[in-house]
């Protein structure tokens, strides 16, 4: 029994040691709970000065009445009024005409009227109030200021003033301790380069950075901004936006995830989904990052990079790595674009497709040249060569120029293609269409002809300097050689098998994009079927034993 007892003794100590620990946890975190609450201090309103002071013990023996320059003091609060009445039991003060309220060097608020809450530490002011906190000024006819928090807050509309930038709204409050300020309601920043409008700002009078938290536009005589979130730093005109931003300067818009822009500098960045859109030409980029130059009207995009011309009814897709736009001759009637496209381009429209590693547009002559490797389709034409020239109207293709080891097949079934090659070949198009071509130099020719049914009857094989071919509904229908040529017409069952495909032939379906999407996934030639160049564009290697002898 004894040995339970001091048992029990034991744990009655421990458990009330815990307890005693947790009373003891409860009252540090009960202090420290109200170190964050604002000390509410309740000391008296002193009367410091009146020229006349008087009071009536039988109507109102709580009211002291004062009159002329009238002073009084709250804590730190300094109130001067011409006429004042003090409410000894609520410890509050109504104050009229010429009210002035100081708070140490930096805080000075004037009003008509002045109700002030000793035990609430609440001043409201009314008619013609100002308050002036530094280089900010802040003006209203309601304003609230509450002293424990250290706030001011209007609710019927309000000005507030700083060295860059003025701020009116129908709702607002300003911090003096943090110099933070926050508008609601009709909310107009004006800044001599530009003005922004909101349904919700912050802003601050020390950094000068606006915060938007709600639909804003942002005007200048430059360029237009939207955002629903967002910062605006108005000091450096830079701004950093969120949720689907929009830049727009002259016909050109910007939209990104996020964009950054510059305005001193003139420039804006956009990052993810990003899409830049020219309403005048009716062209379009897109990509996961964008970098526009407002100054020299330039551009370029990368990550899943798609330029798109839609001025047509069938629309252009282009994709590279990188997409790069230059405008020369700007403010002038001269002024034309280059588009850069590199490396790993793919294009496709519904009447055309095209591959290459690069390839640049030139707006000034609408030609678009590719260039390594280029491959373009038209229908069931397929053209190559080492360059292609194309020249366009607007998306459409007028005609296009195949330099060196110029090549077009037709595929008629799995084991018959038409085929013309030569040194260099002109295709001309109608609303899109190939529908003749002149082949030139070193011509060779694997053509099958047709009857009305379109039944193949016979291979005509030949060669010769000068060539024209004729196509009609996307097909080759006729080949004309021009001066001095030879050629064989085999009937289908005679065919010499080592004539049926050119030297040069080549059948690249597996690359042809497919559609607007396929433009994404890259698909090189297989190995062995680059084309090698026919001339080398690399200067001369300098023999070093002449270059001595010169010496």
């Amino acid at each position: 029994m004894l040995r339970l007892h001091k048992k029990k003794l034991k744990q009655d100590r421990h458990r009330g040691l815990f307890i005693a620990f947790l009373c003891l946890f409860g009252v540090c975190l009960l202090a420290q709970n109200k170190k964050k609450t604002p000390e509410n201090k309740k000391s008296k309103v002193y009367l410091l000065h009146a020229d006349e002071a008087l009071a009536d013990k039988q109507v109102r023996p709580d009211v002291q009445v004062l009159v002329g320059n009238v002073k009084l003091r709250h804590d730190s609060m300094y109130m001067y009024c011409d006429s004042a009445l003090i409410y000894n039991k609520t410890n509050s003060v109504e104050a009229f005409s010429n009210v002035r309220m100081e708070q140490g060097d930096t805080l000075f608020i004037y009003g008509d009227y002045l109700f002030y809450d000793g035990m609430s530490q609440l001043a409201q002011l009314r008619e013609h109030v100002k308050m002036i906190n530094r280089k900010t000024t802040l003006l209203t006819d309601s304003l609230n200021y509450d002293r424990l928090y250290n706030l001011g807050y209007y609710f019927e509309g309000g000005v507030l003033m700083d060295e860059e930038n003025v701020l009116t709204s129908d709702w607002g409050e300003y911090s003096p301790a943090t110099k933070l300020a926050v508008f609601n309601h009709d909310v107009k920043l004006v800044n001599p380069k530009f003005v922004l409008t909101s349904d919700t700002l912050k802003y601050s009078t020390f950094s000068k950075v606006a915060t938007i938290l709600g639909p804003s536009h942002i005007t200048s005589d430059d360029n237009r901004i939207y955002s629903e979130r967002g910062l605006y730093n108005t000091r450096t005109e830079q701004a950093e936006l969120l949720d689907r931003s929009v830049l727009t300067n002259q016909s050109k818009k910007l939209t990104g995830d996020s964009l950054f822009y510059d305005r001193a500098k003139g420039y804006g960045e956009a990052f993810d989904r990003v899409c830049m859109t020219d309403t005048v030409n009716k062209k379009m980029l897109t990509g996961d990052y964008c970098f526009y130059n407002e100054r020299t009207d330039s551009a370029f995009a990368t990550k899943r990079a798609v330029a798109i011309d839609y001025s047509q009814t069938d629309s252009l897709f282009m994709h590279a790595d990188t997409l790069q736009m230059v405008s020369f001759n700007l403010n002038t009637d001269s002024l034309y674009r280059i588009m850069k496209a590199y490396h790993k381009v793919r294009v496709y429209s519904k009447q055309a497709q095209a591959v290459c590693d690069s390839l640049v547009y030139v707006s000034k002559d609408s030609c678009m040249t590719m260039y390594r490797d280029p491959i373009l389709w038209n229908g069931n034409q397929q053209l190559l060569g080492e360059e292609i020239k194309v020249y366009m109207n607007d998306s459409t293709i007028r005609w296009a120029h195949i330099i060196n080891q110029a090549l077009t097949v037709e595929q008629k079934d799995t084991l018959h293609y038409n085929q013309v090659s030569g040194k260099e070949m002109k295709a001309y198009f109608e609303n899109g269409d190939m529908r003749r071509a002149e082949v030139i130099g070193n011509v060779l020719i694997a053509f099958y002809p047709e009857e009305k049914d379109s039944a193949m009857i016979g291979f005509n094989s030949g060669e010769g300097s000068l060539m024209h071919l004729f196509l009609k509904d996307k097909k080759m229908i006729k080949a004309k050689m021009i001066g001095k040529s030879n050629g064989t017409l085999y009937p289908m069952t005679q065919i010499p098998t080592d004539k049926m495909k050119l030297p040069t032939f080549a059948w690249f379906d597996y690359i042809r994009p497919l559609n607007k999407e396929d433009i994404f996934n890259w698909r090189g030639k297989k190995a062995g079927e680059a084309l090698r160049p026919s001339t080398t564009r690399r200067p001369k290697d300098i023999d070093k034993r002449k270059l001595i002898d010169m010496k």
